[in-house]
């Protein structure tokens, strides 16, 4: 997403400040949250907020509000994959064949590629069994090598023999740190299963 966002600014030059202060408030917006579910249900508290508050109308709204948030947040999140996949449509000969001189094929031909890709993504999220456990597989997995291992990996091999040995041990320990991260992600996901 941020590529899109860096991409589309008026002024590029403040994006990196813009991105850092999008991320704080997140994180200040994120942990109050948990601060707050944490402090009225303790122990008891379910990973999924929701399911602590009682059945009655108005957790039902909350729950509709938050479906409905889910539902128009979801192009958003799928706009990277649209360009990706609308740039590859463009560059490929056949599409250029079939769309050259029929008014409106283009735009057909990408909008339905637009249709194909959510119902390919719908499909996935009814069929596959335990989709929840799926998805928390792949994202601490995935969130832990891309966001730990392989930064610190590629400094390493780039300019490891270069840098004073606390760095390099500061970057053995983010390494470290991801992998234990990923590992425990693992397990979580594969136990509650």
């Amino acid at each position: 997403m941020t590529l899109a966002l860096e991409s589309s600014m008026a002024e590029r030059r403040k994006f990196r400040w813009v991105l850092s202060q999008a991320v704080v408030g997140i994180i200040v917006v994120y942990a109050c949250f948990g601060v707050c579910g944490y402090l009225a249900y303790g122990e008891a508290t379910k990973d999924i907020i929701t399911l602590n508050l009682p059945n009655s109308w108005s957790s039902a709204a909350v729950k509709v509000g938050l479906c409905i948030a889910l539902a128009f947040t979801f192009p958003v999140m799928m706009h990277p994959i649209h360009e990706i996949v609308e740039t590859r449509l463009r560059s490929s000969g056949c599409f250029q064949k079939l769309s050259h001189g029929v008014p409106g094929a283009e735009w057909l031909g990408l909008h339905s590629s637009r249709i194909i890709m959510v119902t390919i993504l719908t499909v996935m999220a009814s069929c596959i069994p335990a989709f929840g456990s799926f998805v928390s597989f792949v994202g601490c997995t995935v969130c832990a090598l891309l966001s730990f291992v392989l930064p610190t990996f590629f400094h390493l091999n780039i300019v490891g023999s270069s840098m004073s040995l606390w760095r390099r041990v500061l970057d053995y320990g983010f390494l470290l740190f991801g992998l234990g991260f990923a590992g425990y992600g693992i397990f979580t996901a594969l136990s509650s299963h």
